[in-house]
């Protein structure tokens, strides 16, 4: 999502100022190919609200920001329309952390003084939320009459709210805080339709304190100096996990005629230079395939290592970790996925989160499309081989019969959305996307068809029926020809069973990229070390980031291996790894733990001593408690848990005592011995591992994570 900020002038000068009249720019339609309106789901199982029986034109927040006790406080209002007869309630989804202080009803127009008081209550609806019941008078309720609703409260300690201190953010010197709403985190934020089927524009007005900077996803802001007040508008429909807010220490550099990058001061030279014009290089490119980039600004700030998450594409301003920053292809391919957000995600919308891969699926294609455009078809053709690896390594943990590998995901009332961001989600969805551009014959045609798709659904949501009538619809001679039951790869197959990937793209673009990695494995992969003089052939100093990535994940894939190979290949590359980013030394130092390979155990203390991000801790300390190696687990958290935060604190804990009850707030603890720092058995035991949430607190026997560091 790309973030509005302003340095302490009257207006944002990256934006547009609001204007009095509330007007709203407006977006000229592209090619409309049929009239047909997107399927709209009556149900969305993770939302207890009723939002079929309503229209939610518009709706806006004022916030107070208040760091010393860590609460945002304030109203927000929306705007409704009644759609049907005899609705008696406005049921919203809410979150226990969400205190509710009063709320009231006016008909705007209607010559009412004074708002009417309603009546309230909060019912349980899962452990990621509540529902609140609201009682509407039948003397202002109408279809088709505009009613505004009016509610007061406050918020705690929800998961879409991340309140940082000081030591927690990159420079140290001020506190910070974030919200991340994917997938049903913001109903922790604001009283809201969480569900992704429903669309509004919004307005916003925050208040904070002197020195903090705010930024939103939302195409135009102005910020009053003297009253510290910051003043946003989004002014195309969004979802509700799209509204994002960021306030602290933050500074911009414009890197683009409509981009700049945000960051703490610390950061920014370093964003600079690894950015530098790519982003407007990038946003031509997607132009070029896909049409107009719809949003007008594609801001970045780059997040503090607490992010939950690698990257969210909240419109306008795309949220990133900072952590990616070390490795310049991950970061290339990090910001490009956000970028097609724009048009896959963000502009058409999946209906239900168990349709997910509507978004996911679409983008990656996108992204690929962009980064051969831009990078040429062996560079992308590596990249999806990483990634279709690790697709594979995932199936290997589930087994082919696990519905979490269907594309269309049904789930039970209660499911948290989030355990389905998942390698499916994005790999299996991008090979679906990928099978139909090759059904199609021409992959422009195909950039033509994705153009008009945009044009026809933009701004609205959808559900894949929708996505596979206009395909079928647009080549009306692949219809005829009943590609959609072709043995083996039906359309309903692609969505509904379970497994792998039923066709994948053609990589051999790749090969002059690929061959060497594999040539190389197998050389790493007999029982002996290799001759020496054979690896002079291979100079992994001269590869990219993706191809070393490729070899170590697969030496992984061959673990554990003889004592005397894994010391041949520590002698040969550790110290080149030591030089490379941390993409590369996670996966070398996972090798390490893997194989119990104590020469280099210093690396991986001073890996998790430098590194506190999710991404890079946890695959770590889980391979370390799966092993002979708790010990040491245990010893590095204790040295370094009071600069984790309170999220990860408690994650990691669960990992070390392999319980889910010990200590739920994270918060520190204190060895019981210093000889003996492990109160659970360190015997060897299977590999734990989790699933991945944007709450990060939950682990199963389920997927490994770090098979699941995708961006959202």
């Amino acid at each position: 999502m790309a973030e509005l900020h302003q340095t302490p002038t009257s207006l944002c000068c990256c934006r547009k100022s609001l204007p009095d009249s509330g007007g709203r720019p407006s977006s000229a339609p592209g090619p409309a190919p049929d009239p047909r309106s997107p399927s709209r789901p009556l149900v969305d199982v993770a939302s207890a609200s009723n939002f079929a029986s309503f229209q939610l034109r518009h709706f806006h927040l004022d916030l107070r920001l208040n760091f010393a006790v860590k609460e945002m406080s304030g109203w927000m209002v929306l705007d409704l329309v009644p759609v049907q007869a005899g609705v008696g309630s406005l049921i919203l989804d809410s979150h226990p952390s969400l205190l509710i202080h009063s709320i009231d009803c006016k008909v705007p127009g209607s010559g009412q003084q004074e708002p009417v008081s309603l009546t309230y209550r909060v019912d349980p609806f899962t452990d990621y939320g509540s529902s609140l019941h609201i009682s509407l008078p039948s003397t202002v309720v109408r279809p088709g009459r505009l009613i505004q609703i009016t509610i007061r409260y406050t918020t705690t300690d929800g998961p879409a709210i991340w309140w940082l201190d000081s030591e927690m953010t990159c420079g140290q010197s001020r506190p910070l805080v974030f919200t991340q709403g994917h997938s049903v985190c913001n109903r922790s934020f604001f009283p809201c339709f969480d569900t992704p089927a429903v669309k509004s524009t919004y307005t916003a007005t925050v208040r904070v304190p002197d020195g903090v900077t705010v930024l939103m996803s939302a195409s135009r802001s102005s910020y009053c100096k003297e009253d510290r007040v910051y003043q946003f508008s989004m002014d195309f429909p969004v979802p509700s996990y799209l509204v994002a807010l960021v306030a602290g220490e933050l500074q911009h550099v414009n890197v683009g005629p409509r981009s700049r990058v945000w960051a703490e001061p610390c950061l920014l030279p370093c964003v600079v230079k690894k950015l530098g014009g790519s982003m407007e290089r990038w946003l031509g490119v997607a132009e070029d395939l896909f049409g107009p980039y719809l949003w007008g600004r594609c801001d970045i700030v780059f997040l503090p290592p607490s992010f939950p998450i690698v990257a969210m594409e909240n419109p306008c301003l795309n949220f990133i970790i900072a952590s990616i920053l070390e490795s310049s292809e991950f970061l290339l391919i990090d910001v490009i996925h956000e970028i097609a957000h724009g048009w896959f995600g963000n502009a058409v919308t999946n209906a239900t989160w168990e349709e997910m891969w509507l978004s996911e699926g679409l983008a990656t294609y996108a992204q690929r499309r962009i980064t051969t455009e831009a990078y040429g078809e062996a560079f992308t053709c590596l990249e999806t081989l990483v990634r279709l690896d690790a697709l594979h390594r995932q199936l290997r943990l589930l087994g082919d019969n696990n519905p979490m590998s269907k594309l269309q995901v049904k789930f039970d009332p209660g499911v948290n959305p989030s355990t389905l961001m998942n390698l499916f989600t994005y790999e299996k969805g991008f090979c679906f996307v990928s099978y139909l551009s090759e059904l199609c014959g021409d992959i422009r045609r195909f950039d033509c068809f994705l153009r008009d798709y945009i044009s026809q659904f933009k701004f609205k949501s959808v559900v894949a029926q929708d996505l596979i009538d206009y395909f079928l619809d647009y080549f009306p001679h692949l219809k005829d020809a009943a590609v959609s039951q072709r043995e083996g790869l039906e359309f309903e197959h692609w969505l509904s069973g379970c497994g792998p990937p039923p066709h994948e793209p053609d990589l051999s673009p790749g090969s002059t990229l690929i061959q060497p990695v594999q040539d190389l494995v197998h050389m790493w992969s007999s029982p002996d070390p290799p001759d020496p003089g054979t690896l002079t052939t291979f100079d992994l100093s001269a590869w990219s980031t993706f191809q070393i990535v490729l070899f170590l994940d697969r030496m992984l894939d061959h673990s554990p291996l003889p004592h005397d190979v894994m010391a041949s290949l520590s002698n040969s590359y550790s110290s080149l790894f030591d030089g490379l980013n941390a993409e590369v030394q996670i996966r070398w130092l996972q090798m390490v733990v893997r194989n119990a390979f104590y020469p280099d155990l210093p690396r991986v203390r001073a890996f998790l001593h430098k590194h506190t991000s999710r991404m890079y801790t946890v695959p770590l300390y889980e391979d370390l408690v799966a092993g002979v190696m708790k010990c040491v687990a245990m010893e590095i958290f204790y040295q370094t848990q009071r600069r984790l935060h309170p999220t990860l604190r408690q994650t990691l804990i669960q990992i070390l005592f392999q319980t889910s009850s010990a200590n739920q707030n994270g918060s520190v603890i204190t060895p019981t011995s210093p000889s003996d720092p492990t109160p659970s058995s360190s015997s060897p035991q299977p590999a734990p591992t989790a699933t991945a949430s944007t709450a990060g607190t939950t682990t199963t026997a389920a997927i490994a994570l770090r098979d699941v560091n995708v961006s959202a």
